[in-house]
């Protein structure tokens, strides 16, 4: 590893870290398959109902975070709400698959940077600019970080037979919601980003390294697309919220 003027970019391919899950987390039994779901209220709606049980508890100083694990169509899959951004949600992410998870499913909303996409429209995104930190821990430095392949095709498959209409797009990942710039939304819209969320190029960072599958889709929620900021309450839209995320426990069952 080199020495660089900007640490952010001094990539160590050393596959062993100081402290490594494969190394201090035991694998427990669990679902090979995983949906990491961005919406509390829904995985407490799935909770409440009876019909999820707890696998384990991750704990950091902010509490515990719980994984729970489903039966769907008498399969099993793992969930868990992944945190907000991309270094907590990608530290989420390790430990997941350090227990025994594989095969992941993001669901969640975004800001969009293209009018065209209306709150609830669903994006599959299948790559992230790197504006974060996270990423450049687990890839040299670059652009974008990649959604995989095979998750993408499972996204795809399962909208479709639902009949639900969606896009294919670029996302922009940033650890600094309040540092949204007009200059940097045109510049992202510019490098063909139409949405921006604070997770994906991390979670896809980690799971490359990993060399496990992974795929996130969103739904349009706020508008940076104009010369104002637009909230469009689209937090309030609980039914997309909970379709989502079965759509995310089919498509991930897929892979």
């Amino acid at each position: 590893m080199s020495t660089k003027k900007f640490p952010i970019l001094e990539f160590d391919p050393t596959r062993e870290a100081m402290i490594e899950p494969g190394r201090i987390i035991k694998p427990v039994d669990i679902a090979e398959h995983c949906v990491l779901c961005f919406f509390h209220e829904v995985i407490g709606k799935v909770v409440a109902r009876g019909a999820a049980r707890l696998v384990v508890e991750i704990r950091w100083e902010d509490g515990p975070h719980p994984i729970y694990e489903v039966e769907h169509h008498g399969r099993r899959v793992a969930f868990f709400h992944p945190g907000i951004g991309s270094a907590f949600s990608a530290s989420l992410l390790e430990e997941v698959i350090a227990f025994g998870c594989r095969k992941f499913i993001a669901v969640g909303g975004c800001g969009v940077l293209d009018p065209q996409i209306g709150v609830g429209h669903l994006v599959v995104i299948t790559s992230a600019v790197r504006d974060e930190g996270t990423s450049y821990h687990y890839l040299p430095p670059g652009s974008d970080a990649s959604a995989s392949p095979r998750a993408v095709a499972a996204l795809e498959a399962a909208l479709k037979r639902r009949a639900l209409p969606y896009r294919l797009g670029r996302s922009w990942t940033t650890d600094a919601p309040y540092r949204e710039t007009a200059g940097k939304v045109a510049a992202r819209r510019a490098q063909g980003c139409s949405v921006v969320e604070m997770e994906a190029a991390g979670l896809m960072a980690v799971t490359e390294f990993r060399a496990v599958d992974f795929g996130q889709v969103v739904y349009g929620g706020d508008d940076l697309s104009g010369p104002e900021w637009d909230h469009r309450d689209w937090h309030a839209r609980s039914e997309i919220r909970a379709d989502l995320f079965w759509l995310a426990v089919e498509a991930c069952l897929d892979l």
